[in-house]
C-alpha cells in the first residue's frame, strides 16, 4: 500500500514538546515509541603510521585485498536487499561498487603510499575524506548527499583493511528499539531489521539521501538533521519517533501518548477516502477539471503513478539515467527506458524532460571534457546549455525520445530555456533527428508534442514567442523561486529567503500562464510548489492547468482538489496579486486549505 506524506497531520507541538525534546526533518513517515540504541559512538581511531620502502608493496597487497573484500560485501548487500525491497532499492549500491573502482580516487591512495610511505588504510581514509570535503563545498544537493555513500565504502575499507567488525549487529538485535546514529550509512540501513528497529533518528541528512530512500522503502519511520541527537541521547531512555513531523520527545506523556493514537485512529479513515478516490478525476467542487500527473527518475517508477492514480508523467528526469555510472547511456539503453514507461502508462501522456545535467551534475566518468570548476554553476553550463553544446549526447537522447514516440502518448520538453535561440536550435536539432529516422524507416510521432520549461526570469518575459513555438509550458518553481530571489535555498544562511509565495513569484506564475492562455496552449507546474497542499489553491487560481508531484503525494494533492472550489482560488490569487505581504498570503492559502480538507489535519481546521 503506497503511504502518502500527510497521512498524520503537520501540527504545532511546541505546547507538548520540552526543550530537551528534538526537531529535525522527517523523511519517512510514521511514528514509533521505544528505548533508544545509539550506534557508533565507539569508533576505530585511524592515526598515520608510516611505513620502509621495503613495505610499499605490502600495503599495496593489502589495498587489494582490503578492495576485493569490501566488494564481496556489497554484493552481498545487493543481493539481500534485492530479495528484501527489489532490484530498484539495490541499485543503490551500484554506486558504492563504483567508488571501489574509481580511478581517480585509487591512483591518489596508491600515490599516497608510495610517495609518503604510509599504511593503506590512513592513505585511504584521507584520500577518501578529501573526496569528500570536495563534494561539500559543492552547492548540488544530489551530489552533496552521495557524501554518505562515499564515506560508507571509505569506512567499509578501512574497518577491512584494520580486521575490525561493527560493535552493534543491525541486522541481529535481540529487543525492539529506535536506532539513533550520527549518520547510517546505506549499507547498515539495509540491513536494519524491521522486527527490532522501530525506527531510526541521525544528526545529519536530507530528504534524497540514500539512506531517507531506503527508509521509505523499509517503511520504517525516519528523521534526519536532529544535530546532536547522537551526543545528547543514551542507551535505554523512552522515546516517541515522529516521522511525520520530525521530532524526538523524550518520555513521552501519557496526554501525548493518547494524542497520537487518536490521531493515528482518525488517519485511518482519511486513508480509506483517499483509496476511494484513487480511480476519480481531479475536479473542483465547481466544475473545474485539473490533470495530476507524477514526476518520476526512472521507468520502474510507472508502477508508482498508477498506484497513485497519476493522470500520466508531467515530469520525467532523465538525468538520472546517466549518473552512478562509468559510461554514457546508448541510444538503445535510453530509448528502452523511455519506451517502457510510455508503454505501461499509455493512453496517459508522459513527459520527458531532456537532459538537466552539467556543470556540478556532471559526473567526471562520463568522457565530456569540462574547464575548471564553474564558480557558479548554477548560473553556468547546464540543461538547455550543455545539450546544446554536446550534440551527440543531445542528438542520441532526442532520437531515443522520438523512437519511444511510436507508443503515441510521449511528450518531451526542454529544460532551463532562457532565449529564444535556445528554442530554436534544439527544435531544429529534433527536426534533423526525425528525417534521420523517417530515412531509416524508424516509426515515431509524427505529432509530438514540445514544450518548454520555464525556470527564468527571462523566459517569462518572452513567454509570449516562446508560446507561439511550443504546445504547452512546465514551470520549474525551484529554480525559478532560485533565480528570481537570488536566493541558494540549500545555503542555510539564507535559506529563509528562499519565498514560494512571494509576490514577484506569483506574478511572474500569472504571466506565464495568462502568455500560455493567449497562444491557446497548457501550463503545468512540476516543481515543489505543486507538492505543497497550502500552494494547490494559489496555484489553480493563478489559472495553472496541470500539477505534477512526486508519486506518493498525488492523493492527498487530489484529495485537496475534489474539496477546493475554484472560484474561491480565482479570489484567493487575485488578492495575491495585491498583496504586498508574502506571509500574509501563505497564511490565507493555508486556511483555505484547512478549511476545504480539515482531514488532511487530523480532522481540525
Amino acid at each position: 500500500k503506497q503511504k502518502t506524506a500527510y497521512e498524520i497531520p503537520k501540527r504545532d507541538w511546541s505546547s507538548d514538546v520540552c526543550s530537551s525534546d528534538l526537531r529535525g526533518i522527517p523523511v519517512s513517515t510514521g511514528v514509533c515509541v521505544g528505548k533508544i540504541l545509539i550506534l557508533g559512538q565507539q569508533r576505530a581511531a585511524i592515526s598515520r603510521q608510516e611505513i620502509s620502502e621495503s613495505d610499499v608493496p605490502h600495503q599495496l597487497e593489502r589495498l587489494e585485498q582490503g578492495l576485493l573484500t569490501t566488494r564481496q560485501q556489497l554484493h552481498e548487500i545487493q543481493q539481500q536487499v534485492t530479495q528484501a525491497m527489489g532490484a530498484k532499492d539495490a541499485s543503490i549500491f551500484e554506486a558504492h561498487v563504483l567508488v571501489l573502482d574509481d580511478p581517480t580516487l585509487l591512483e591518489g591512495v596508491t600515490r599516497m603510499i608510495a610517495e609518503e610511505k604510509v599504511t593503506a588504510e590512513w592513505a585511504f581514509h584521507v584520500v577518501a575524506e578529501r573526496f569528500a570535503k570536495t563534494l561539500e563545498a559543492l552547492p548540488d544537493d544530489y551530489l552533496r548527499e552521495r557524501i554518505a555513500d562515499l564515506r560508507d565504502v571509505a569506512a567499509r575499507v578501512v574497518n577491512n583493511l584494520l580486521g575490525h567488525e561493527e560493535a552493534v549487529d543491525v541486522a541481529r538485535l535481540k529487543e525492539p528499539c529506535i536506532v539513533i546514529a550520527h549518520d547510517l550509512a546505506p549499507s547498515t540501513t539495509a540491513r536494519l531489521d524491521k522486527k527490532m528497529v522501530l525506527g531510526f533518528g541521525t544528526d545529519v541528512g536530507g530528504k534524497t539521501s540514500h539512506t531517507a530512500i531506503m527508509a521509505r522503502s523499509l517503511r520504517i519511520p525516519a528523521v534526519v538533521g536532529l544535530q546532536d541527537a547522537s551526543h545528547k541521547l543514551h542507551n535505554g531512555q523512552t522515546a516517541l519517533l515522529d516521522g511525520f513531523n520530525g521530532l524526538v520527545i523524550l518520555s513521552p506523556t501519557d496526554q501525548t501518548l493518547f494524542e497520537y493514537g487518536q490521531i493515528e485512529q482518525r488517519q485511518k479513515g482519511f486513508e480509506e477516502r483517499l483509496r476511494e478516490i484513487h480511480d476519480q478525476p481531479a475536479v473542483t467542487l465547481d466544475g473545474a477539471q485539473i490533470t495530476l500527473s507524477a514526476n518520476v527518475e526512472e521507468a520502474a517508477d510507472s508502477a508508482e503513478v498508477k498506484l497513485a492514480g497519476g493522470e500520466g508523467v508531467g515530469l520525467f528526469r532523465t538525468e538520472f539515467l546517466f549518473l552512478n555510472r562509468s559510461t554514457l547511456p546508448s541510444e538503445e539503453e535510453q530509448y528502452q527506458a523511455y519506451r517502457q514507461v510510455a508503454a505501461e502508462l499509455k493512453p496517459a501522456p508522459v513527459i520527458i524532460r531532456t537532459l538537466d545535467l552539467g556543470g556540478d551534475k556532471l559526473p567526471t566518468f562520463v568522457g565530456v571534457a569540462q574547464d575548471a570548476a564553474e564558480m557558479n554553476p548554477f548560473l553556468g553550463w547546464r540543461a538547455i546549455r550543455f545539450c546544446l553544446q554536446e550534440s551527440a549526447i543531445f542528438r542520441a537522447q532526442l532520437r531515443a525520445i522520438l523512437r519511444a514516440s511510436a507508443e503515441g502518448n510521449v511528450k518531451i520538453m526542454y529544460p532551463m530555456i532562457s532565449g529564444l535561440e535556445e528554442l530554436t536550435q534544439s527544435n531544429e536539432l529534433v527536426e534533423q533527428c526525425k528525417a534521420e529516422l523517417r530515412a531509416a524507416g524508424v516509426p515515431f510521432d509524427e505529432n509530438l508534442e514540445i514544450g518548454a520549461m520555464i525556470e527564468i526570469p527571462s523566459a517569462v518575459m518572452i513567454a509570449d514567442s516562446l508560446a507561439k513555438r511550443v504546445k504547452f509550458f512546465s514551470i520549474g518553481t525551484n529554480d525559478l523561486i532560485q533565480y528570481t530571489l537570488a536566493v541558494d535555498r540549500l545555503n542555510e544562511k539564507i535559506a529563509y529567503l528562499y519565498d514560494p509565495t512571494h509576490p514577484a513569484v506569483l506574478k511572474l506564475i500569472k504571466q506565464t500562464v495568462d502568455a500560455a492562455h493567449r497562444h491557446g496552449i497548457w501550463v503545468g507546474v512540476c516543481g515543489e510548489m505543486a507538492s505543497d497542499p497550502a500552494m494547490v489553491p494559489l496555484l489553480l487560481g493563478l489559472g495553472v492547468d496541470e500539477l505534477s508531484t512526486t508519486p506518493p503525494l498525488v492523493p492527498p494533492i487530489k484529495y485537496i482538489v475534489r474539496r477546493l472550489k475554484l472560484a474561491e482560488c480565482t479570489e484567493l490569487a487575485n488578492f495575491a496579486l495585491e498583496c504586498e505581504s508574502s506571509a500574509e498570503i501563505l497564511t490565507r492559502s493555508q486556511a483555505l486549505v484547512s478549511r476545504a480538507a480539515p482531514d488532511l489535519f487530523g480532522g481540525r481546521a
